[in-house]
This record gives structure tokens, sequence and C-alpha cells, in this order.
């Protein structure tokens, strides 16, 4: 957007990734929702297009930002005019160091992943928003104990509810073969023969697209598909590593078999979980899908940034962060402007690229003294993706974040075929969920974009026998 804006401008792209992410098949499925495909290119792909632009692959080791200057970590120092941070976030592990637990966010941890998963007879997966989600839907003949905080799977995205009406998925014994899979990938070039770099494995890589886990393999080394325990309500104690866990003198878990009480494991792992339930289940290696956190450390020494509770660099509605000629965009930021009621942000690829865009435009409106308005895509929280295969679309405050105790909820779900929930408020739609080929989301997004009184309606809201959309058409 920058080079299209500026295109005499030289426009520097400083990167610790060898690939550049890439949108495409890009379809505006309706006014606020998008649905793209994200792919790594060459970065010489993105010169090709635009000839001001320059790849300067090196992380950044520090901001200086009175001087308007950022050095590289291969010792360069570069000077700008304007500069947007987009250094994106890292994944929260639950401990930090142990060979045993891996973190799941981008292209190079899928593949160490995949790896690891080849030799595994059982793994402990922790976390409960969608990368954990997907993972436990796609392995195949290994045990798995999926541990989450919340009552229910998937409480990011769904409430218990969506949850139930996904469950039958993970526990059908074969798969549906999945559908042809349209993204392309691409890897490094040579990477893998060269092997890693020592000291590599921490660098952070390129964040994972919404369909990283097609092309990889993920089967474990049992001739079954699913074999998935859910332990609820619960967070890891501690991690024992084997010698420390013989020591210890406790029983661990065999795989839970039906309702009866779990018998002692037989078994000798590699490390151990204990959780804050009391049980310990012994496995081959720890997945920590719980989440991410900004990745601010090489740009806070030094400068005086605001901060956001949630560790993001503050950024006003231009995306400007609290320091002169810095803009900042995506899962390093946190938006500090008074959103509109129906929107939140969420670290997800569809609100990066919105930002990414959007803090184009306000670096081009300030270098050229114009003013400019929030862009539209704040005015709606909207996220499309897929999980366990069904479609999944997600409008405004569609678990009634933050909207108090008096919202009601409607819903209406056929088992195996869709699931609808409305969140309503004062008779007006405030947020929805959309599981399955419903095809609502447009009438759903106008609905709540526009405020509509719908109180007459009631419950005929949902009714199936209303074709709802030629109503509000």
């Amino acid at each position: 957007k920058l080079a299209a804006e500026f295109p005499s401008e030289d426009i520097l792209l400083v990167t610790a990734s060898p690939v550049i992410k890439a949108v495409t098949n890009f379809k505006q499925v309706s006014k606020t929702l998008e649905e793209f495909d994200v792919e790594e290119q060459p970065s010489s792909l993105l010169k090709k297009r635009y000839p001001n632009i320059r790849v300067i692959q090196s992380g950044v080791k520090q901001l200086k930002s009175d001087e308007h200057k950022i050095y590289t970590e291969d010792g360069k120092e570069y000077t700008y005019e304007k500069l947007c941070l987009c250094a994106g976030a890292k994944p929260k592990l639950i401990v930090e160091g142990n060979p045993y637990v891996l973190g799941i966010r981008d292209t190079d941890s899928a593949q160490a992943f995949q790896k690891n998963l080849a030799q595994a007879e059982r793994i402990v997966v922790v976390g409960n928003g969608g990368i954990a989600l997907e993972l436990v839907y796609e392995i195949q003949g290994c045990e798995v104990i999926w541990a989450i905080k919340d009552k229910a799977i998937g409480n990011t995205f769904f409430d218990a509810g969506a949850a139930e009406f996904l469950l039958p998925k993970l526990t059908a014994e074969s798969q549906e073969t999945p559908i042809e899979c349209k993204r392309t990938k691409y890897t490094v070039e040579g990477s893998e023969e060269k092997g890693r770099p020592p000291g590599a494995s921490d660098k952070l890589g390129s964040a994972l697209g919404p369909d990283w886990h097609e092309g990889l393999h993920l089967k474990g080394t049992k001739e079954f598909s699913h074999k998935v325990h859910i332990e609820i309500l619960c967070e890891v104690k501690k991690i024992h590593l084997q010698q420390e866990f013989i020591q210890l003198q406790q029983t661990s878990l065999a795989f839970p078999k039906g309702e009866k009480n779990a018998e002692a494991d037989e078994v000798l792992w590699p490390v151990y979980v204990e959780l804050t339930n009391g049980k310990i289940y012994g496995c081959n290696f720890i997945v920590s899908a719980t989440g991410v956190v900004p990745n601010v450390e090489p740009f806070l020494d030094g400068n005086n940034f605001a901060v956001g509770e949630d560790g993001g660099l503050e950024v006003d509605k231009h995306m400007h962060t609290s320091l002169p000629d810095v803009f900042a965009a995506g899962d390093i930021c946190t938006a500090a402007w008074e959103p509109s009621p129906v929107w939140h942000q969420m670290r997800l690829w569809t609100q990066a690229r919105q930002m990414g865009w959007y803090a184009a435009k306000c670096m081009a409106a300030e270098a050229l003294g114009e003013s400019i308005d929030t862009d539209f895509s704040f005015e709606l929280f909207a996220h499309i993706t897929k999980f366990f295969n069904y479609k999944v679309v997600v409008l405004g405050k569609y678990n009634a974040q933050g909207l108090g105790s008096d919202h009601e909820l409607m819903l209406r779900c056929t088992k195996g075929h869709e699931y609808i929930k409305v969140v309503m408020q004062n008779g007006r739609m405030m947020g929805a969920v959309l599981i399955g080929e419903t095809d609502l989301e447009e009438t759903f997004e106008n609905l709540i974009l526009n405020q509509m009184d719908l109180s007459a309606y009631g419950e005929d809201l949902l009714n199936p026998d209303i074709d709802i959309e030629d109503y509000f058409d």
C-alpha cells in the first residue's frame, strides 16, 4: 500500500524472515467479511511488482526514535522519515526453555511439531484458541490429552453450545477426506537441507496462515484416527522430566477409557504434566497453544512507548504510537481508541491485514498533511474461518463481550448441519456466530450495522420457515 501511495519514495521492508507473506485469492464476502489465503512467497516477487521496495533481511536490534534510526542485527543502520512497526507477536509458552514444550505460531514451529509427532504415542495439548482447536482435530494415530482452562472447547470463538455442536466431530472414528486445499505453500528454498543455523529456533518465523495444518502430515505412531481426552477447568501446575517424576513416587494416569476411573499408567514417558486438578499424565511432548504476546522487545529500550495492558504498543485511531513518526499495526499493537460498540481487537490475520493497509493510508495522509477518517473495517468485528471442516463466521460481540448481563441469546441448531447464535440487547442485534453453510452472514452483518429494532420479530428472527434474507434485503 505504501509503495503504491509513494511510487517515487524508497520503501524499506526490514524482516527477519527470508520469505514474505502475501495475501492471495482475496474475496470480499460482504461489506466487512473478507476471505483470503496467506501464501509464503520469495521477497523477489514483491520487488518485481514494486521496484521502490527494498527488502532487508535482518532482525532489528534497536530503535532510536529520537534519531529516527533503526539498527539491524547485521550491524547496519537505517534512517526513516516514517516508521511502522509490524513485528507481530510470539507464542506465550507455558514454560520457557523446556525441550519437551513446543509452541506453535509459525511455519517453522509447525515443521518441528510434525517431526516430533511422527514418533509420538501421546501428546498433551494446552490451550483453547484457534490453533489448539485445529490441531486436536487434525491429529490422528496419537493419543491427545487436551487441557483447557474453560468449561468448553474453543472459548475464544465459541460458547458452550457451539462447542457441543462441534464435539461429535472430534469423536467421529474416521475423518471425511479433507477438501483439496487450494492454497499453495512456499517453503524457504534449501532451508531443510542446510539444517537450521544454531540458535535459530528462537527466531520468530512468519505467522501461520489460516490453513497452516494443510499439507503437514499430522499422524502419530498408532493405527487409529482420533483419540482425544479433554480435561476441563484446569491448567498446567508443573512439568516433570522423567527422572524428577520417578523421584516424586506419584502415579500417573493411563489414557482414560470410558467412564470408569482412570487407571495407573505402566509406561515410562519422557515428560509428565501435573494439572491443577491433581491429575498427572505422561506424554512424549507438550504443545503450548496458549495464545500470543506482542513482540515488542527490540523496540522498547530507550523509547518511551505507551504500552497497553496486553503488552502491545498503544496506537490511536490513526495507528500512531505515542512517539512521533512511529506507527504500529497488527499483533504488535493495542487499539487504544474508543472502539465502535460492535468492534473489538483480536490478534487475527484478518485484522492484521486491515490494520496494515489502514496504517499505510494514515502514514500517507500525515506525510501529505491531509486528514483521514477511521477505516470502515473497524466499525464491525467480522471474521470468517474454518473449524472441523465447518465454515465459521463470527460477527460483532459474538460472545456478548462487555455487554453486561442485560443481553439475551437466540439459538438455532441442526445437529451436524448448522449452529446459529445471535446476541441481542434492547431488541438490537449485537453479535452472531454462524457455523455451517447458513448464508445468513450478510443479513446479520446489516442488522448489526444498522442497529434496527427487531423486538417485534421475537423468536421468529431465527425461524427456519421464514426466509429472513428476503425480508431484510
